[in-house]
């Protein structure tokens, strides 16, 4: 999984070489979940995993698409690109060349080939991955300008969720395809979705002797079953009721006083985890600035437990391997994602990495659970041109 491997499987589909390959990166959130839509903080970092897109222009408006990781070739006109159609993995090329169109971009057919490492279905964002990479392409082949600077990769951005939105029906917020567009070797991205402010975060835990482990549990993970969509709503029902516009502007102090006026115990619980969780997310970057990492350890937990009992997204994969790694010896450890299960991270000693993994395994095992798969990951680069 490569630039050569998307290059080779455009050749063998398309019968020519593409004209480059583009890459972007999965991610994973260190803390900050469900809050992009509520206008809140993450801070995600890019994966060393990248998703690959071999692609050429065509001087049609055909559509053809064809993936190392599924059967066949996806043939359609741009002009079909319609909310829900194409289903599937294709929605997300198409639906990138459509939302730069509906910007008012100028832009046309594709011939497409893609591969690449981002775990699938584990919560680490390979729809994101897949979209900025065949938007970088798109910008670079169409002369549109879109990674020249921080300011137009927003643009991308931008262009990137409309099309999880509305062509993949994915109601999604921002911050998956940020982290692909926006991120740097080395750091976190603080990303403010308010006002699409970034800020790059040093995370240099190897200085520390510390390692961020990510436990794939290879639950079950989708966000357009409505679960998620569910979330949402209820986030936004709650802002209606708090009459705010969005939950970012409730404030942490007397929160269960100003949240004993909506009109469920779901609604308390649903907005209270999004409250507390921006102020996680200023918590680890605190934490990751001054070195505390026992303190960024604690926060991870206190995130995953709010995930859990609050808003109600974890499942007993994701709990088993928060509770394995700490006994382990992880400083912290939390779900990460939308939820409804995908991976964990966690903080762990980097001498003891193998044995944390190794003791993840060990209790899915005893609870008749699937084999996880661990990796220990480090902030990587956004989306790039390959070749």
């Amino acid at each position: 999984m490569s630039p050569a491997s998307a290059a080779a499987l455009f050749e063998t589909t398309f019968g020519c070489a593409p004209e480059g390959v583009w890459s972007a990166p999965g991610r994973v959130n260190i803390v900050g979940e469900h809050t992009d839509y509520n206008a809140g903080l993450c801070l995600p970092i890019a994966l060393p995993h990248r998703t690959y897109a071999a692609v050429s222009p065509r001087h049609d408006r055909l559509l053809r698409i064809v993936s190392a990781q599924s059967e066949g070739v996806v043939e359609l006109s741009l002009d079909d690109v319609r909310p829900g159609h194409p289903g599937g993995w294709a929605a997300y090329v198409a639906g990138v060349v459509w939302a730069l169109e509906q910007a008012g971009y100028a832009v046309g057919g594709l011939d497409v080939a893609v591969d690449g490492s981002v775990p699938l279905g584990a919560g680490l964002s390979s729809s994101a991955a897949l979209e900025c990479a065949v938007g970088a392409a798109i910008s670079d082949l169409f002369g549109l300008g879109l990674l020249q600077s921080p300011t137009s990769r927003r643009d991308l951005v931008t262009a990137c969720v409309a099309a999880e939105n509305t062509i993949a029906q994915a109601p999604t917020g921002g911050m998956d395809q940020s982290a692909a567009l926006l991120a740097t070797v080395g750091h976190a991205l603080l990303l403010d979705c308010r006002d699409h402010h970034t800020e790059q975060i040093p995370m240099t835990l190897d200085k520390q002797g510390l390692a961020l482990l990510v436990i794939d549990t290879r639950a079950e993970h989708a966000l357009v079953d409505g679960q998620y969509a569910e979330r949402r709503a209820s986030c936004e029902q709650a802002a209606r009721e708090l009459g705010v516009a969005t939950l970012r502007e409730v404030a942490t102090s007397g929160l269960e006083e100003r949240l004993a006026v909506l009109s469920s115990d779901l609604l308390r619980r649903r907005a209270r985890h999004v409250v507390t969780e921006i102020a996680r997310v200023q918590g680890v970057v605190g934490a990751l600035r001054s070195g505390d990492f026992a303190r960024l350890g604690e926060v991870l937990l206190d995130s995953h437990a709010s995930m859990r009992d609050d808003f109600e997204i974890s499942v007993p994969e994701l709990d088993t391997a928060v509770d394995a790694s700490v006994d382990a010896g992880a400083l912290g450890a939390r779900m990460t994602g939308g939820g409804f299960g995908g991976s964990a991270i966690a903080l762990v000693p980097a001498a003891r990495a193998d044995e944390v993994r190794g003791r993840v395994a060990q209790a899915f095992h005893d609870k008749g659970f699937g084999a996880p798969h661990s990796f220990l990951v480090s902030p990587s680069g956004a989306a790039r041109r390959e070749t």
